[in-house]
């Protein structure tokens, strides 16, 4: 059985794991109402996507 010779140090363990992290998504204005929304979704303000309306919302 394999046991390492010595201790993996704090920094080479957090080296390691530098790409496990939360990723923002990325927001775009909305062209229609200017609001952020996220890029490829119907806009959850005014329901527009494409330059369509494709849901109607409530307001």
């Amino acid at each position: 059985m394999a046991v390492p010779a010595r201790r993996t140090s704090k920094m080479r363990k957090r080296n390691r794991r530098g790409h496990i992290k939360l990723a923002t998504p990325n927001l775009a204005p909305c062209p229609n109402c200017g609001e952020l929304r996220i890029s490829h979704r119907v806009c959850p303000s005014c329901g527009f996507y494409n330059g369509k309306q494709v849901v109607k919302v409530n307001n």
